[in-house]
């Protein structure tokens, strides 16, 4: 008996030896979570809506922090400061400190405040973000690759937000429409836009969900034919000349405006980039109503993981304003994996929405954080549950 303990006890230390010296840390309570963001937020009171789709996302991130409840419809509810953090100081459009709620029924979350900065441009964001003065900042995917070089640390959602090309079907679509707006469609380099632009953080899409959620993505092209745009041009006269509008505000939407037009171009079409400067540029519909322009770029986001929920609020989108009769068939709460192909292969091969490519969502972080989980669509930044590692070697486990 004593050799078999003698013997069990060298191959205890012999395991107890290989095992790393440094084990994963311990949550830690307290300090100063830094965020950054581009929108600035005039108002956090719930019946003043914000007036463009990324100042509303930006609050919607605040209120997640600030209730304890989010209703089917994604609206938050209950009484503000019962969720896990409560409002200590507030100068609107400019900055939010944010205080833990002790008395939170999930648990009082580590950190003990967030500071929250506003309209902060990307440049200082990205340069915040390498010198450790600022925690948590998204960061455009377009500039995913080139902060990674720099040394910050990036956090990478699934693409889970789509950039399309809108038509502007208000007034009665014709054949001869029909054939324009597939000319431009086969005419799109997607993988140019993917490659060039986006630096490879991205992928081409050709419908209407991506892979990861709906899983028939592959079944859409999204493969460019200047020989088939260039004939389908060349049978239309007379040809038109085409406007389309991107948000002025938007580097990424000018860029692959930019870009549509080289092909476009490329087969013959003629298609010209024009900036659109109101709040009518936030969205799609409204943009090609109120600027008189053909055709527009379109950002949307996934609300939710769930094919059938992001395909019914996408279809939502799109029968609004100019675009109604895009699709006038009520979509099923419980849809088949058919039947979400179907719907979305119905919206499609009338060339009225042409998808470009998926997007993700990119966050710088600092060394110092802990636990961050990327949030998927139509979830809020978890940041009741990260904690900040202030120890002298912080930085020596980047997590992503």
């Amino acid at each position: 008996m004593s050799r078999r303990l003698a013997a069990t006890s060298l191959i205890l230390v012999v395991v107890l030896t290989a095992l790393p010296a440094r084990t994963a840390r311990r949550p830690r309570y307290g300090g100063t979570l830094r965020v950054e963001m581009s929108a600035t937020i005039a108002s956090l009171e719930p019946a003043v809506e914000a007036p463009t789709s990324e100042q509303a996302a930006a609050k919607s991130q605040i209120d997640g922090l600030l209730y304890d409840h989010r209703d089917a419809d994604g609206t938050f509810s209950g009484e503000r400061g019962n969720g896990p953090f409560r409002v200590t100081a507030w100068e609107p459009g400019k900055r939010a400190t944010l205080e833990a709620n002790n008395n939170f029924r999930e648990g009082r979350p580590f950190v003990d405040s967030i500071e929250i900065s506003m309209g902060v441009t990307t440049h200082d964001r990205l340069l915040d973000l390498q010198v450790n003065k600022a925690d948590l900042a998204e960061i455009p995917p377009q500039d995913a690759r080139s902060a990674s070089e720099r040394g910050v640390r990036v956090s990478i959602s699934k693409p889970d937000e789509l950039l399309a090309l809108v038509f502007n079907t208000a007034d009665s679509s014709t054949s001869r429409k029909a054939s324009v707006r597939e000319a431009v469609a086969r005419s799109i380099d997607r993988a140019a836009v993917v490659n060039f632009i986006l630096q490879k953080t991205g992928e081409p899409a050709g419908g209407l969900l991506p892979q990861w959620s709906s899983g028939t993505a592959f079944l859409f092209p999204t493969t460019t034919d200047p020989a088939r745009a260039k004939e389908l041009w060349s049978q239309i006269s007379p040809a038109p000349k085409l406007v389309l509008g991107y948000h002025s505000a938007d580097p990424l939407e000018q860029s692959v405006a930019e870009r549509i037009v080289v092909n476009a171009k490329e087969a013959g079409i003629s298609i010209t980039a024009q900036a659109i400067q109101n709040s009518a540029a936030n969205s799609a519909p409204v943009r090609s109503q109120a600027s008189h322009v053909d055709v527009t770029l379109l950002r949307w986001r996934m609300p939710s993981p769930r094919p059938e929920d992001a395909l019914r609020d996408i279809v939502l989108v799109l029968n609004a304003g100019p675009l109604a009769g895009v699709n006038s068939t009520p979509f099923p709460d419980s849809a088949s994996p058919q039947d979400i192909y179907n719907q979305q292969r119905a919206i499609l091969d009338k060339f009225t929405v042409v998808p470009l490519v998926w997007l993700p969502q990119v966050y710088g972080l600092s060394a110092r954080v802990r636990d961050w989980t990327v949030p998927g669509p139509g979830e809020q930044w978890p940041l009741a549950d990260v904690w900040l590692d202030t120890g002298p070697d912080a930085g020596a486990d980047k997590q992503p």
